[in-house]
């Protein structure tokens, strides 16, 4: 894996966006899926809201996806695995880059279709924790045309990212702005942030 990390951070210091084709096997990707896909139909997903702390509201007019945190206390061998998975990353990530990684968080996100995510800055005005924005996808079919796909606004352009699965993005959460385009096939990832609390 450790290939894998060192290209990911590469691509990642080169063009200030990091794509890993391949962070996740197609096992671990379907494992995830599927535990999305049950966690789903057990109407365990919440829908996702905006802002922080006692300023958060659900406001579908900017975001309707749906979304559940990952969590070791589920005792789920997929989310686990993930977690671990990132556990090494970021043990890589501030050895090689001097991170100050302490602590992360992950959701699944579900984005039926018709879904998607208005432009927005993953890091919160009153609070500078998140420093890495990490996002994973976990769709086995995808093909032009489907939506869904991340498109990051870079100095002057942007780039769209389709969400094939086993693909990890990387970036920086206090300096991309980045949107979620409508979806016309149901869209599943995981997003998290790495953080330095």
């Amino acid at each position: 894996m450790e290939q894998i990390f060192d290209d990911l951070i590469e691509l990642y210091l080169r063009e200030k966006v990091g794509i890993s084709e391949n962070f996740l096997t197609k096992q671990l990707s379907s494992d995830l899926r599927d535990n999305l896909l049950r966690l789903s139909e057990e109407n365990k997903l919440k829908d996702a809201q905006i802002g922080s702390g006692d300023d958060k509201v659900q406001n579908s007019l900017i975001r309707k996806d749906k979304i559940f945190w990952l969590d070791r206390a589920h005792s789920n061998a997929a989310e686990n695995a993930f977690l671990d998975l990132m556990d090494s990353f970021v043990v890589f990530l501030n050895t090689t880059c001097f991170a100050g990684i302490k602590s992360y968080e992950f959701h699944y996100a579900l984005y039926e279709k018709g879904s998607f995510y208005k432009k927005h800055l993953d890091q919160f005005k009153e609070n500078g924790n998140r420093q890495f924005t990490s996002i994973f996808y976990l769709n086995e079919v995808w093909k032009q045309g489907d939506g869904g796909e991340l498109r990051v606004y870079l100095q002057d352009t942007c780039k769209d990212i389709s969400p094939l699965q086993g693909k990890m993005v990387f970036f920086k959460s206090s300096e991309l702005e980045h949107e979620v385009l409508q979806t016309q096939i149901q869209r599943m990832s995981i997003t998290g942030w790495l953080k330095n609390d």
